[in-house]
């Protein structure tokens, strides 16, 4: 049985700093590419951060770029995602997902993580 468990999640002022972890269990988690999504409410549920099966490519989306930071460690079954300088606006439920692709789809991910909240406050 394949699990994914976010971690980390809270409520910071605007300028903090989150650092998020999903522990991964049941599945072959260096076959696997990774990914960050997260969703506000009566929003999309959208991509935020991937990074690849070995951890040398990583994508970011445009509002991410510059202040989070995405890693993994195959050898502890982990990824994190560090994020700095949080706005308002990073405010959302934050899941991980794993996939056999390296992709931005989030159709094309196969499992998913329950979410953890995070809330930065103005």
């Amino acid at each position: 049985q394949v699990q994914l468990v976010e971690s980390g999640g809270g409520f910071v002022p605007a300028g903090g700093s989150l650092r998020l972890s999903c522990a991964a269990s049941g599945l072959t988690f260096s076959s696997y590419h990774m990914a960050w999504f997260r969703q506000a409410p009566g929003t999309e549920r959208v991509l935020v951060a991937a990074i690849n099966w070995g951890g040398g490519a990583t994508y970011y989306a445009d509002s991410v770029r510059g202040r989070f930071t995405i890693s993994r460690d195959n050898a502890k079954l982990t990824m994190d995602l560090q994020m700095n300088d949080l706005k308002p606006e990073d405010t959302a439920v934050y899941y991980c997902a794993s996939a056999n692709l390296f992709t931005t789809t989030p159709g094309r991910y196969d499992y998913w993580g329950q979410g953890t909240q995070v809330t930065a406050s103005s």
